[in-house]
């Protein structure tokens, strides 16, 4: 990475905006942007990170994918679960576990869509732009 001395003093003015606005006790987050330079955005522009221990989907629409299928595994689940049942069976209640887990993760997935949706139709309203696929920050500006 080849340094520039402009986008460092425009971080640098980013950098001292954040912590004024942490001392005067506004809920801030300061990442890097699409770009790579520094941005603070509120809490509620965020939405999720792709990357940092979360799922590798980096849009709403791509994580409302995700739920789509993990909907669709917790429907098939209780048609596992309860297929037995149609041939005078007990139910299969190996698939209960599975039944759980995907109904937790389809839930889990639509909140994660929900907030992303909800974050890029704020960070449009208010001009701000795309957080990196990363959360990590340069070193000097580490918190």
């Amino acid at each position: 990475m080849v340094y520039d001395p402009e986008r460092a003093r425009r971080n640098d003015a980013v950098y001292a905006e954040h912590q004024q606005a942490l001392a005067a006790g506004e809920k801030r987050v300061l990442r890097t942007t699409a770009t790579g330079e520094l941005h603070s955005y509120a809490n509620d522009e965020i939405g999720f990170t792709p990357g940092a221990g979360q799922v590798q989907v980096s849009t709403w629409w791509g994580m409302g994918i995700v739920t789509a299928v993990l909907g669709l595994l917790f429907v098939l689940s209780f048609f596992i679960l309860l297929g037995p049942m149609a041939q005078d069976r007990p139910p299969y209640w190996g698939a209960l576990f599975v039944s759980a887990l995907a109904g937790f993760l389809t839930w889990y997935c639509f909140r994660m869509a929900r907030d992303e949706y909800r974050a890029t139709q704020l960070r449009k309203e208010r001009g701000v732009p795309k957080p990196g696929i990363s959360g990590h920050l340069p070193g000097e500006y580490s918190q």
